[in-house]
């Protein structure tokens, strides 16, 4: 839409999925996905201010409205009552829901011009992100055993408010370009300035979301079931900011050859400062192929969820309940445990490519790679009575059964290669494109790094599982194939998606016995449709995992999910299918 000279684009989207149930007949359990719907709004657009300049901006917001099955809480004869159920609301059991909204809002407005020979570009951005809890389908067993205890029938609220975590970002950015073309064959300068301010916030949920109301050791289990709430101790409002500066220079240097060195400082509240630069340079070989080859260092800073998060939950291992609390760094649990102040992640990374186009309808890329990193920073094993028993007596004073940390305890190798292919051709008079990609990467941790108060229990610091899911959290391997074929209104589009094999960690180790989970290749499918009424107005319909693909079977005892099917190279939902309206105003 055209205004005055400029334009404004308003998108709107709605998506309504159904929540998914894979589970076997007989368990009361839902596997799947959630259940989600969303409402987004997008709306961006230029206006030209004064000759050779434009005011811009863009926004967005979204709310999404998901709901997640907990795992099943069992009935009358179980061991549940009255730890985790009561026997007057649930008597055959019940499945919490983990339900919650989400509120995403983002802006950037910027204006751009030119000042002498500069172009100047002066923008601020804001973002921000919201979730907040809602437990319902529940109890908390505490509540209802003090009920039953005073003589009631051992009832509790089945709804709860647990809470929730917000995050805001304010960006400002100011950058400044000029092009010389006197300077062998062109240099390109650019400048600029950032100031970037930080909020997170924690929401304790209402009280009966996390209260043991019958004391501990009485029976019934605090908190709503499924998820507890954020605890009083929990709230959280931290603030930082950041300022940095950059500086960056490209040099055609001939024809076919291009260098490029860039510096960027930055000063943290919280962390300091760092500086970290890059060098890269890229050759034409012939006019058909470019190679380029780059190395750089990096820095990141701890971020605020990572510092500040504070949470107590449930998890079931081997089907199990247990209780563990998320300690934040700088807290009682994490300094009596010896944990250090989080510090920044440092990294070098290395690339060399190529490019070939052997002419106008076909490319092929291939990228090499290798990233460094020091002290990353990870979430820790689980810590309690048995593998460190100087925690035993606080945390039996939270009435957890285990804590864990966020650390910076190891260093990281990533390799890889991408390969990328796509072709245009014509077949029987209509247009087909065809891609290929492909990516091999390995991840190694290369070293272990344990605080001193830690020292001798670095296979609780990075368990066994911990270490696998850093090293193959992701195939080493991917591969995909597609082809997109249209036919005068109607698009076709095939895609074939291989997924290489994992080896992942179960919750006993192979320290009691137990080998890790295998999970062998496998190769799925998706098909889609798209019919074009007019140029405005398109729908598509289509399937994904078309051939009801499913990964490898797990003991459930010893998967995330509790479930023979876990979400691993893809997900455990087989074929599934869709409907997608576009429309144009």
């Amino acid at each position: 839409m055209a205004l005055a000279g400029g334009v404004v684009g308003i998108t709107g989207e709605y998506l309504n999925r159904g929540r998914s149930n894979r589970a076997e007949a007989g368990n009361p359990r839902i596997i799947g996905d959630t259940k989600a719907e969303n409402q987004t709004l997008y709306v961006n657009g230029e206006v030209p201010t004064l000759p050779g300049a434009k005011f811009y901006f863009t926004a967005g917001a979204q709310q999404r409205d998901a709901s997640s099955a907990a795992w099943a809480r069992g009935g009358i004869g179980s061991d549940d009552i009255p730890s985790r159920n009561s026997a007057a609301m649930y008597p055959n059991g019940f499945v919490p829901f983990i339900d919650g909204v989400i509120d995403d809002r983002y802006a950037t407005v910027g204006h751009k011009s030119r000042v002498g020979e500069w172009t100047a570009d002066l923008s601020q951005t804001y973002g921000y992100n919201r979730m907040l809890y809602t437990i319902n389908n529940t109890l908390n067993a505490s509540i209802a055993n003090a009920d039953l205890i005073k003589g009631g029938k051992g009832i509790s609220p089945s709804s709860f408010d647990a809470g929730g975590f917000a995050f805001r970002q304010m960006t400002t950015n100011a950058d400044f370009s000029r092009f010389y073309d006197q300077i062998l064959r062109g240099m390109n300068v650019a400048f600029g300035a950032e100031y970037r301010s930080e909020q997170y916030q924690i929401f304790a949920g209402e009280p009966g979301s996390y209260s043991d109301a019958d004391g501990v050791g009485f029976g019934g289990n605090a908190g709503s079931q499924g998820f507890p709430g954020f605890q009083p101790g929990d709230r959280t409002n931290a603030k930082r900011h950041s300022s940095a500066a950059y500086l960056d220079l490209e040099l055609d240097v001939t024809e076919r050859v291009k260098v490029q060195g860039a510096l960027r400082h930055e000063r943290y509240s919280d962390f300091g400062s760092t500086t970290t630069g890059k060098l890269a340079a890229s050759l034409r070989v012939t006019p058909d192929l470019l190679l380029r080859g780059s190395a750089s260092t990096g820095f990141r800073a701890p971020s605020l969820q990572q510092v500040y998060f504070s949470s107590t939950f449930t998890d079931f291992i081997s089907g199990v309940p247990t209780d563990v609390v998320l300690a934040p760094n700088g807290g009682p649990v994490a300094n009596a445990a010896g944990i250090p102040k989080l510090k920044e992640e440092q990294s070098t990374s290395t690339t060399l490519g190529a490019t070939w186009s052997p002419h106008a309808q076909a490319s092929i890329t291939a990228d090499l790679y290798n990233i460094r990193i020091k002290d990353r920073i990870v979430l820790s094993g689980r810590f309690n009575a048995d593998n460190y028993p100087s925690l035993a007596e606080r945390l039996a004073k939270l009435g957890v059964g285990e804590a864990q940390f966020f650390v910076n305890s190891v260093d990281t190798q990533t390799r890889g290669l991408d390969l990328t292919a796509s072709h245009k051709s014509t077949v029987a008079g209509n247009k087909l494109t065809t891609f290929v990609a492909m990516n091999f990467s390995k991840t190694e941790v290369t070293g272990i790094h344990a605080p001193a108060s830690l020292k001798g229990y670095e296979d609780v610091l990075l368990s066994e599982r911990e270490r696998l899911f850093i090293e193959q959290g992701g195939p080493r391997r991917k591969a995909t194939v597609g082809f997109d074929y249209v036919t005068g209104a109607l698009e076709t589009d095939f895609k074939i998606i291989h997924f290489g094999p994992q080896t992942l960690g179960t919750f006993s180790g192979t320290a009691a016995g137990v080998p890790n989970a295998q999970y062998e290749a496998k190769t799925s499918a998706d098909l889609s449709f798209t019919y074009a009424f007019t140029k405005n107005t398109k729908l598509t319909f289509g399937g994904a995992n078309i051939f009801n693909v499913k990964p490898t079977r797990q003991n459930p005892d010893e998967t995330d999910n509790g479930f023979h099917y876990d979400s691993v190279q893809f997900g455990l939902n087989g074929a599934s299918y869709f409907g997608r309206l576009w429309v144009k105003f």
